[in-house]
């Protein structure tokens, strides 16, 4: 169960049925959940929450995916699931948190029409409903999980808007410095499974704008991939294998794979023979800034580095000014990203696949350090993963070399400060 529609969030009742799952997202705005009707991205729609539930009881009882839009607010979807006591396993949230006051989070009780003019009408007020509304999100996301939810947070700013609301509660010892009572999905899910070992969203844009092109470059990149090497190879080998079946272009003929360094350059050297060869048309290369090194955010990307450099914009300002060094087509440092200006630094590629052997040469440049630097920042925070792949990294390469950090014996360390 999850809130949210919209640009990023509207991905939410696909993923759930390709994973299989039975998935509830609540969505104030009609337009929003109509558009993912149009485009087959959810299968149902109601606003009524007897039949939400009684259509979701009904597949997890047959063990079938289905996903369901709920046309209201998350918190009354929430406060239906407490007084009616339904497990709910998985819980997040991908409301737009990070602009909460501006017309990001509706306040209960409004429809999607009154938020919008109330906002325009009486900002004061608005706000006031929207701090009364993050508490009350707040306390039934904390009687599920007392019953035994897994709630992540999405990364979205939700928990630190919560605590800048007046909640503080949300916070370690009450101060939003140590951290929040709830994971980020980074610090126990992204960060460990996929960051750490350089997995992140690769992605291409096949140029001619033909769907065969698209094919052609699943299959190479499939035919790249070794499901038998990782966990995560494997779940990589089937979303690129059923990526047509599943029907997931909306506009470009755009496709994002997750791979690592060694991936991510074995792929695009074969897209750039392919081009080379004649047999597909020029691609761009690029990354989503929700990356292994791209993107500094402590609420997000950074918030499984617990040495305190979380903060920093180190990461993605190397990993901007390398890839610049190293060729790249497109190179970008911004702000924000998906959790608010203030709160995270990106640093952003793009590379045009020309088929020329310069570019074969920029690949092999600048794809490992696009991943590895992120790799390497990691590491050095003491990620155990991080480190692994680094030292493995270090065993296959001469061209270059990861500095690995000296792990210490913690009770040498406090014997010594006693």
């Amino acid at each position: 169960m999850s809130s949210g529609l919209g640009g990023m969030s509207g991905a939410q009742p696909k993923a759930a049925e390709i994973a299989h799952a039975v998935g509830i997202i609540a969505e104030v705005d009609m337009s929003r959940i109509q558009t993912r009707l149009d485009q087959g991205w959810v299968g149902h729609v109601s606003e009524d929450l007897d039949e939400v539930f009684a259509l979701a009881k009904e597949h997890i009882d047959e063990r079938t995916p289905i996903s369901i839009a709920y046309h209201g607010n998350i918190v009354d979807l929430l406060q239906y699931a407490v007084d009616n006591d339904i497990d709910i396993p998985l819980l997040s949230d991908q409301t737009s948190c990070h602009a909460a006051y501006d017309g990001g989070y509706c306040p209960q009780g409004l429809t999607f029409e009154e938020r919008t003019e109330l906002l325009a009408r009486d900002r004061d007020e608005y706000a006031r409903r929207v701090d009364k509304t993050l508490r009350k999100h707040f306390e039934l996301i904390r009687t599920l999980t007392e019953r035994g939810t897994y709630f992540f947070d999405y990364g979205n700013a939700f928990m630190a808007t919560v605590f800048e609301s007046g909640v503080t509660e949300i916070a370690k010892d009450g101060d939003s410095r140590n951290g929040f009572i709830w994971p980020s999905y980074v610090e126990d899910i992204m960060g460990p499974e996929l960051f750490d070992y350089g997995y992140g969203p690769f992605r291409w844009v096949c140029l001619s704008g033909k769907h065969e092109d698209l094919i052609a470059t699943d299959h190479a990149a499939m035919d790249c991939i070794d499901p038998n090497r990782r966990g995560q190879d494997r779940d990589n080998y089937i979303w690129i294998r059923d990526a047509e079946a599943n029907d997931l272009v909306v506009g470009t003929q755009a496709r994002i794979l997750y791979q690592d360094a060694k991936g991510r350059r074995d792929i695009a050297l074969r897209f750039n023979e392919m081009v080379r060869n004649g047999e597909i048309g020029p691609v761009m290369l690029g990354r989503d800034h929700h990356d292994v090194s791209g993107t500094d955010s402590p609420f997000r990307e950074t918030a499984n580095i617990k040495d305190g450099s979380n903060v920093m914009a180190d990461m993605a300002t190397q990993c901007f000014a390398g890839n610049a060094a190293r060729g790249m087509s497109l190179v970008t440092l911004h702000n924000g990203g998906g959790t608010g200006i203030g709160n995270a630094i990106n640093g952003g590629f793009g590379l045009v696949l020309d088929g020329s052997e310069r570019v074969d040469a920029v690949i092999r440049s600048s794809l490992l350090w696009d991943v590895m630097c992120g790799v390497a920042r990691r590491g050095w925070a003491r990620n155990d993963h991080s480190i692994e792949t680094a030292t493995e990294f270090n065993q296959e390469h001469d061209d270059a070399q990861i500095t690995l950090p000296y792990l210490v014996d913690d009770a040498l360390i406090d014997g010594l400060v006693k």
